[in-house]
């Protein structure tokens, strides 16, 4: 039995909510470990868009933290979340980042062959196997949700509420944007980083360092920029203005960016960004969307996955506004990956525990309550004796 009363004082009534977490909770094995069962396996997960699989037969591989995912389009049209896994011998049923499975999968290893819409269709040697039923075989489904065309799997059922749910506070403003009818704008992209997911998804958020380090986006929001947090979900926002000293690439996009006739006049030029816990951002413009998911590898290590999506618009001007925000985002990201690593870095030293926290950074607050509220493990200012990990956090 571990014994809990040898751990450091953990004060339940203790308010640290002007704290950031623990400098331990961003690099600890054991915590990671901890993370990945109460954190990711019950949180929802971007699989893919539903233009990503537009046929009969399209699918899209994911994995997750070690599990091996497939969203595939059926005969019927509905795009499923299966497993990809076959259930004879844990076979890899489909491989590649996407493609086209015809009218079944068949596994590459004992040729078990499964429908489109899951269910076991064939299986070689069928009469060999003892008490054999097939309807009890087919490929195992998360659950699964499609909101407005993009689909989320949960690993781990905990009851908690849908993907609609948590997006409701913002449901009204993103509706015009038309989700569903967009298509993708190119594929995915996976960008590894070496740092702690945590420290990715704190800088998305943290409003504060924009007027520091953000040159380019600071001259384009000016005192524009906002946050706020509206229950599990985190918003940025900022209006682009012009101004003389700002670069070619953010003169250029205001001057290109053409009237979007689906938007009303306050998001015509409005930029936005919604951050869904744990691990889950969209950045919402005029002119497209694109969604940036964290994806875990290790305690140091993360991979950046990311797509942009837009309504079909062949107009010149959208075309150069599209170039022109991807040029801009990409000096933001260049920075931004700078500032996560010098900071993966000081979290390793001996000077630093935890940071005060402004009550101006709202969305770095409730992040960190809430990951003290899931795993109140992380409330200690040390990490715990491993051996001891799981129980405390408990």
């Amino acid at each position: 039995m571990a014994r809990i009363h040898s751990l450091p004082t953990c004060d339940e009534t203790e308010d640290l909510s002007a704290r950031s977490l623990p400098a331990w909770v961003y690099e600890d094995e054991d915590f990671f470990a901890l993370e990945r069962t109460r954190i990711f396996m019950p949180s929802w997960q971007l699989i893919c868009h539903e233009a990503d699989v537009p046929n009969a037969g399209d699918y899209l591989t994911f994995d997750f933290m070690g599990e091996p995912l497939v969203a595939l389009r059926g005969a019927d049209e509905a795009v499923r979340v299966f497993f990809n896994v076959c259930r004879h011998r844990a076979s890899r049923l489909l491989d590649g980042p996407q493609g086209n499975c015809g009218r079944a999968l068949r596994c590459p290893y004992h040729a078990w062959t499964y429908g489109l819409d899951g269910a076991l269709r064939k299986a070689p040697y069928e009469k060999t196997f003892e008490a054999f039923d097939k309807a009890a075989h087919g490929l195992v489904q998360p659950q699964t949700e499609v909101w407005n065309g993009f689909v989320f799997a949960r690993l781990e059922d905990d009851g908690g509420p849908s993907i609609a749910a948590l997006m409701a506070p913002y449901a009204e403003e993103l509706a015009p944007y038309r989700f569903a009818e967009m298509r993708p704008l190119g594929r995915v992209t996976l960008r590894p980083r070496p740092v702690n997911w945590k420290n990715i998804t704190d800088n998305y958020a943290d409003g504060l360092h924009i007027p520091v380090a953000h040159d380019g986006l600071a001259s384009l929001f000016g005192s524009s920029y906002r946050i706020e947090v509206a229950g599990m979900v985190h918003k940025m926002s900022g209006e682009p203005v012009e101004r003389p000293s700002q670069g070619w690439s953010v003169r250029g996009y205001l001057k290109h960016l053409p009237e979007a006739g689906h938007l009303p006049e306050e998001r015509q030029r409005l930029w936005s960004y919604y951050k869904l816990f744990p691990n889950l951002a969209f950045d919402v413009y005029p002119d497209q969307i694109d969604f940036m998911q964290m994806i875990p590898v290790s305690p140091t290590e993360t991979i950046i996955r990311e797509i942009p999506y837009a309504l079909p618009d062949d107009r010149r001007e959208m075309r150069a506004a599209r170039y022109l925000n991807w040029r801009i985002n990409r000096v933001v990201n260049a920075e931004d990956t700078k500032l996560i690593a010098d900071v993966q870095a000081g979290m390793a030293s001996r000077s630093y525990t935890a940071g005060p926290l402004s009550r101006e950074e709202v969305c770095l607050r409730d992040f960190a309550e809430t990951m003290r509220r899931r795993l109140p493990v992380c409330r200690l200012p040390e990490a715990p004796p491993p051996e001891e990990m799981a129980a405390y956090g408990a």
